[in-house]
């Protein structure tokens, strides 16, 4: 498949493809004008397709050659830099995405492929929709799960998630808050990022990082294996988050707070003077202050609470919830937003608990299995055949390993395993996509029957192996 992977598979433009396409020349000038601070910036286009400088300095992406012609900060490059006609780049590569979805919706492109493009054609359509709308002031919302059904998906995988960023990014689009770090049921708004020489700062800065820069990844980068660092849950990722909040203010009696506790069946309740966060009351703060004082006022009970940024780390507030029970959230625009609890956390981890085990036991019966079987030359010729990775044991090979090991026919028939090759293999690639979402602490429910797969296929290696 040629121009349509930037459809279907949620590639990112390169100013190298505009150049294969003809829309850009090499030696084209781009200016980057900052008429508010009066600095222009000028740069070329190389013919390898990267954008250099006055100084000599030469970059892919065009979000950090303006980074680097400002020498700090964040700009969203593809909109800053203006060829002599008076486009931006990023108008270059709204006119290559519209050539690439006419070729894709032509009848005779349809037929030349097996994939159905009809997905991709009514995302590009919506995403330009989207982009009208974001452009005019009056952006779209939408939940995440009606967000990650454009692509067709109905959960947040690893590999959709990369894809719906690239193709957002494509589009000139971002998500506040950031779609991959909210509960799946949360709203988000398609919007721009800042334009022009404007510099991209406060509201979502996770998603302004990955919408400035993600784009050195796809020029610069080799394909990643789905065993690159692990990312964590984050705040937002848990219900509670940004699902609203009930407050008082400091002017507050103890008998509307204790109302508003005992009818929504709170433990605490923070304390807000218009966005300015007082503290909190609990139930043993009241205690407390009424204990010391009978005669005790309001602000006596008010205690210190903790606030983070939907977007931070989970695993981070940790020890803030032991020593507090709570911690407040603050949203994208740095309102507080929700509240997560002990009890939150306890949940989110639990209901992961299960199939991260599970994978970790299919993962130490499927290396122990091969290393039983093969040697380390073996496996190093499939897996690391131009010494790139540098296996030198067992230890390092990963799933996707497994996978290639056991789809080569003559490791297949040296296993011995009376199954039929084809299919066990194509389980094991499923169940290796479970595995990504799983060691990615995906925070979307599994599938109904993932967890069974991966119980499946530990039951045949448990019998496999009590036949050796």
């Amino acid at each position: 498949m040629g121009r349509e992977s930037y459809l279907v598979e949620g590639r990112r433009v390169t100013v190298s493809d505009l150049m294969e396409s003809g829309r850009l020349d090499p030696g084209a000038l781009l200016t980057f004008s900052r008429p508010r601070v009066g600095e222009i910036h000028l740069a070329e286009v190389k013919a390898d397709g990267r954008i250099q400088l006055q100084d000599g300095r030469a970059y892919r992406s065009p979000s950090r050659a303006a980074s680097a012609a400002v020498g700090r900060g964040s700009f969203d490059g593809w909109h800053a830099w203006t060829l002599d006609d008076g486009r931006t780049l990023d108008e270059v590569r709204q006119e290559f995405l519209d050539e690439v979805a006419a070729v894709v919706s032509a009848p005779t492109s349809a037929a030349a492929t097996d994939v159905d493009l009809s997905l991709p054609t009514k995302r590009h359509e919506r995403l330009k929709e989207a982009r009208r709308k974001a452009d005019s002031g009056e952006p779209a919302a939408l939940t995440v799960r009606d967000l990650t059904g454009w692509w067709g998906a109905q959960r947040r995988g690893y590999v959709v998630t990369k894809q719906i960023y690239a193709d957002l990014d494509n589009h000139g689009l971002t998500t506040a808050p950031d779609f991959d770090k909210v509960h799946f049921d949360a709203v988000v708004r398609l919007i721009t990022a800042a334009r022009g020489g404007e510099e991209i700062s406060g509201g979502d800065s996770a998603a302004d990082e990955k919408m400035t820069h993600s784009d050195d990844a796809a020029a610069d980068d080799e394909e990643e294996d789905e065993e690159e660092t692990s990312v964590g849950l984050t705040v937002g990722n848990l219900p509670s988050a940004l699902a609203g909040i009930v407050s008082v203010s400091p002017n507050a009696t103890f008998e509307q707070a204790i109302t508003l506790m005992t009818i929504n069946d709170y433990s605490q309740l923070p304390v807000i003077n218009g966005r300015s966060l007082k503290g909190a009351v609990t139930w043993q703060s009241i205690a407390h202050a009424r204990h010391a004082n009978p005669e005790a006022s309001f602000s006596d009970a008010v205690i210190r609470a903790s606030d983070v940024p939907y977007d931070h780390d989970l695993v981070d507030i940790l020890p803030v919830l032991t020593d507090r029970d709570f911690v407040l959230v603050r949203d994208q625009t740095q309102d507080i937003a929700g509240i997560v609890t002990v009890s939150d956390v306890a949940a989110a981890y639990g209901s992961m608990a299960s199939p991260f085990l599970l994978v970790g036991e299919l993962d130490q019966r499927l290396r122990r299995i091969i290393a039983q079987t093969f040697d380390i030359g073996e496996v190093v010729e499939i897996c690391d055949a131009q010494g790139r990775r540098k296996i030198s044991s067992f230890d390092a090979l990963t799933m996707g390993d497994y996978q290639r090991i056991l789809e080569h026919p003559p490791c297949w028939q040296k296993l011995g395993l009376p199954l039929d090759r084809k299919i066990f293999t194509g389980r094991l690639a499923e169940i290796r996509e479970i595995r990504n979402d799983v060691m990615h602490f995906n925070p979307d429910p599994l599938p109904e029957d993932a967890v069974q797969k991966i119980r499946n296929m530990i039951r045949s290696l448990r019998r496999y192996e009590a036949r050796k």
